[in-house]
């Protein structure tokens, strides 16, 4: 039977499907479920849907996505209702964190429920997906395999899921996942070699970055399409790592040069990285609108990045 209050805690928006998904199976089949936005949800609207019985079936559940900013502005108003909750609705909070300290956090605990949704740290990934294949697929994955899925993918839980379900209807009954069938993926070797070219750029090896690229142009044809993207991601990583050095969660990325990064980051310091953003959305406007060459566009690009 489900309780009255959750809160989904945690950065990982898989996990918190995943643990959404069990608590929803627990609802009568008629039952409603009604997802709002943290950040455009008015609390008297909330509670009057906790509050209100549904026209049709039997219960309902309100998820409040994003409801971070939510529980601080009506923290007050939220400690006295999940004091005394709705007997005939359940409320969900999905949260990036919940601290243990705070007073909502304990009456949730007491009445409802907190469910922590952490990602397991890198260490943790292989073992991570070799228990996902088995459990969620049927299928096995040779340690190697599982090793390297992690370093392609790194902690996104939502990817790796999806590339074992692939993977997994790949490979012959009572075989396992291989290192071969991995590196022999036409996506995976494309990802990996843009990789490269942003692991470069991110070392200050700017040459090798335009000749990485150049080489990308000629056996990727779908590598412009893909460029902007793979050098966003690598600018919030500098960003990331300027705004908060001490936490910088994607240094496996660069496990193998990051004192190059490092350099390279700083280096292009707080004040270029809007620059250098604002740039990069030039490059992918022009080259979509016709003006200039999309190739030239992101060699110049890369030769601006340069410190």
């Amino acid at each position: 039977m489900l309780k009255p209050v959750y809160a989904l805690v945690g950065p990982d928006p898989f996990l918190q499907m995943q643990e959404l998904g069990k608590l929803t199976q627990s609802l009568p089949a008629d039952a409603a479920k009604i997802d709002v936005e943290g950040d455009r949800a008015e609390l008297s609207e909330v509670l009057d849907e906790l509050r209100s019985f549904a026209m049709f079936g039997n219960g309902k559940m309100v998820v409040v996505r994003d409801a971070d900013d939510f529980v601080s502005k009506y923290r007050e108003q939220l400690e006295k209702y999940v004091a005394a909750p709705s007997d005939s609705a359940t409320l969900v909070l999905r949260l990036s964190s919940l601290p243990a300290g705070q007073r909502i956090h304990k009456l949730i605990a007491k009445v409802g429920q907190v469910i922590k949704c952490d990602p397991p740290s890198v260490a943790q990934l292989p073992m991570w997906i070799t228990n996902r294949a088995k459990s969620e697929y049927k299928a096995a994955i040779a340690p190697d395999a599982a090793r390297l899925l992690a370093d392609l993918i790194g902690d996104e839980l939502g990817r790796l899921d999806t590339e074992l379900a692939k993977l997994s209807l790949q490979i012959e009954p009572g075989k396992a996942i291989s290192l071969e069938q991995i590196r022999g993926s036409v996506a995976f070797q494309r990802e990996q070699e843009m990789r490269v070219l942003t692991s470069a750029l991110a070392a200050g090896q700017t040459a090798e970055a335009l000749r990485r690229w150049r080489q990308l142009l000629q056996t990727d044809s779908s590598a412009e399409f893909r460029a902007v993207t793979w050098l966003a991601m690598w600018l919030e990583d500098v960003r990331e790592f300027l705004v908060s050095p001490n936490t910088f969660k994607n240094t496996w990325k660069y496990k193998d040069d990051f004192p190059k990064f490092k350099q390279t980051a700083l280096a292009i310091g707080p004040k270029n990285i809007g620059r250098l953003v604002d740039m990069l959305v030039d490059v992918d406007r022009q080259s979509k609108s016709g003006v200039g060459d999309f190739a030239s566009n992101v060699e110049r690009f890369l030769l601006s990045v340069s410190p």
